[in-house]
């Protein structure tokens, strides 16, 4: 199993930068970064860089770790330009990103930036003929794409990728829509979850990849929850207790190892772990090395 480092958006660049630095040092395998423009809030005030922009700078001065976008909405950019410029971010990364895309859900941005939100039935039909788009783009020496709301008319993208494919990674986790675009277009899936949620949702896109004739194993899977890690069985406890609204992994060593392998017999290939529960610098890089050792076994 790969373990990734996600890092809190809101954190300067030169912080992050450490942290990359510091997570593939340390025998980490992949780096991730959200893709919005401002936090989910009401106070919108909050520094928050461009998540491209970002990661490469970040794959210019960190030479080993998988990164990308989890996930990139669809409805920020059109996605003749985004497979552009993952393609871009491939050649200075030289063949380590992963393109990940979703319907887009976060309201404030849309309406701040002018941006259409659609309905939910829009957004998906958006994503599913975007994820054509992006494979024309690679795929094809010219892309010509006549669809519903993306045309393309001999369109390049040079030079391609260095990856043969470019991973193309849809996070989501609906099962009637999302899951079955999954299953049609991904190399890589990623969503919130227990390994309950992973095992389930994992058997769904195994039934459509079964209904398309489509081999389920060419598509890596990976989980994503917040970590509280401790020796304290009072804090434990009362993280168990928190009723805590995003999917969360308690514990202390033994009790993660048994959460970690729980995971991987649900059919997760990377669990990522983000840092937003972490604490300060000091304990966030603490917690960090303590799981990848004594959990992850690195």
């Amino acid at each position: 199993m790969r373990f990734s480092f996600w890092p809190n958006p809101a954190q300067p660049f030169d912080t992050v930068l450490t942290l990359a630095r510091h997570v593939e040092q340390t025998g980490w395998d992949g780096f991730w970064y959200a893709d919005h423009f401002m936090p989910n809030a009401p106070d919108t005030s909050t520094p928050w860089p461009e998540a491209w922009v970002t990661l490469s700078a970040v794959a210019a001065q960190v030479p080993r770790l998988r990164m990308g976008t989890l996930v990139t909405g669809n409805t920020y950019r059109h996605p003749a330009v985004l497979a552009k410029m993952a393609a871009t971010l491939d050649h200075i990364s030289n063949g380590r990103v992963v393109l990940g895309l979703g319907a887009g859900w976060q309201e404030n941005e849309h309406e701040q930036y002018g941006l259409p939100f659609y309905t939910v039935g829009e957004r998906l039909e958006r994503l599913r003929e975007a994820c054509q788009v992006i494979k024309a783009m690679y795929n094809e020496p010219s892309a010509t794409v006549a669809g519903k709301y993306y045309q393309l008319a001999e369109a390049s993208c040079e030079p391609k990728p260095l990856q043969s494919p470019l991973p193309l990674m849809i996070g989501g986790g609906g099962e009637k829509v999302t899951l079955k675009i999954t299953a049609e277009y991904a190399d890589e899936w990623n969503v919130w979850g227990t390994p309950e949620t992973l095992a389930h949702k994992n058997a769904i896109i195994d039934r459509y990849c079964e209904e398309l004739g489509r081999d389920s194993a060419d598509i890596q899977r990976s989980a994503v929850a917040l970590l509280f890690y401790s020796d304290d069985p009072a804090f434990l406890e009362q993280m168990r207790n928190a009723n805590l609204q995003q999917a969360s992994i308690i514990g202390d060593t033994d009790e993660l190892r048994a959460i970690v392998a729980e995971y991987e017999a649900a059919g997760v290939d990377e669990l990522i772990v983000p840092d937003f529960t972490l604490g300060d610098h000091d304990n966030k890089v603490a917690t960090l090395d303590r799981f990848i050792t004594q959990v992850a076994g690195r």
